[in-house]
């Protein structure tokens, strides 16, 4: 069985990273990748999606990444579903194997 994916979008604000009780870094951070067309508007859509970042890949994300950063994101989908007054909740989110620093500007800071 394979549970892989790769985005590249637009970093949508600051990482958020913190230390786990085990000690380990543990960071969140909201990714923007536009759909490949167009709504009736003519306007490219996008998405938004949360990434988890671990250990050393977010150390690096919090050091390098700034809001409108783009990236691409190497990593696998991770889902969970929770009842909560009697309704059911799915959430999906994206955790990161691997993050390459694509701006241009994050290649010469």
């Amino acid at each position: 069985m394979l549970n892989q994916c790769v985005l590249v979008g637009r970093v949508k604000e600051l990482p958020d990273v913190r230390k786990t009780a085990q000690g380990n870094t543990v960071g969140k951070m909201i990714l923007e990748v536009d759909r490949s067309f167009r709504n009736e508007d003519g306007v490219l859509a996008s998405d938004l999606f949360q990434v988890i970042l671990w250990k050393g890949i977010a150390e690096e994300c919090a050091a390098v990444c700034k809001p409108g950063s783009v990236v691409a994101v190497k990593g696998r989908l991770q889902a969970d579903v929770y009842d909560k007054n009697d309704v059911r909740y799915y959430n999906s989110e994206v955790v990161a194997e691997k993050v390459s620093f694509i701006s241009e500007r994050m290649r010469n800071a």
